[in-house]
């Protein structure tokens, strides 16, 4: 079984990027699925299925969605091992930049959207930083220029991994990722493996239900602001 871990920002095309390199990952023998990771609800499940995949979809509801990526994943790959998948691509809720979590030995894919500013991908945490291809979609709506210089930001945020260009509409793109994908590493579990970077290390009130606002309503892990306030 392998197992791909594709993360980005919300609508920079992952759905696409994963139906178009599905179809040439099927056409070169292989049998890939999906699970779909979201907060509160997706219709992602029916483009996948439109494709032809199968695909099991997880919705975090009150739960920070890449925590219930962590706590279901595992469970997800003996699903597809179950199901006689040789591939499963799990694609993350894009709500976090800083988590949206890659794992040690599985491949991790970045996807991110050259609209969104030459300077995004210095602004995008580990799921960037430590993910070993960065897809760059909606390139061919920005200039040359602007194309450069976003991969050139992507990068240096990134050097180590591999940078190619998608284009959603065409699938141009797609039979270079999958030959990344096809040569992921294989896994048979993931009990006792371990995440790539660790996420947010405590929990604050309001991660568990607390809803008023001041310092009275403020306890364990909490991070205060400092000002320099300057008299007028």
């Amino acid at each position: 079984m392998r197992l791909i871990t594709v993360a980005g920002p919300p609508s920079v095309g992952k759905t696409s990027v994963i139906v178009k390199t599905a179809k040439i990952l099927v056409e070169r023998g292989a049998r890939p699925g999906v699970v779909k990771f979201d907060s509160l609800s997706t219709s992602d499940d029916v483009v996948f299925r439109r494709a032809g995949l199968q695909v099991a979809v997880g919705l975090a509801g009150g739960v920070c969605p890449d925590h219930f990526f962590v706590s279901n994943i595992d469970d997800c790959v003996q699903w597809a091992d179950r199901a006689g998948l040789d591939m499963l691509i799990a694609e993350s809720a894009g709500l976090c930049n800083r988590c949206s979590p890659h794992i040690r030995g599985v491949a991790a894919v970045c996807v991110v959207d050259a609209l969104s500013g030459v300077h995004t991908p210095r602004k995008i945490g580990p799921m960037l930083k430590l993910a070993d291809v960065v897809v760059i979609t909606k390139a061919d709506i920005v200039s040359q220029a602007e194309r450069e210089v976003f991969a050139h930001h992507a990068h240096l945020a990134n050097p180590k991994a591999a940078l190619l260009f998608f284009n959603g509409v065409t699938g141009q793109g797609a039979a270079e990722l999958a030959h990344h994908l096809a040569a992921a590493p294989r896994i048979a579990a993931l009990e006792g493996e371990r995440l790539r970077f660790p996420m947010p290390s405590a929990v604050c009130p309001y991660c568990i239900g607390e809803t008023a606002i001041g310092r009275a309503h403020q306890r364990g892990n909490v991070r205060k602001m400092t000002f320099e306030d300057t008299a007028l």
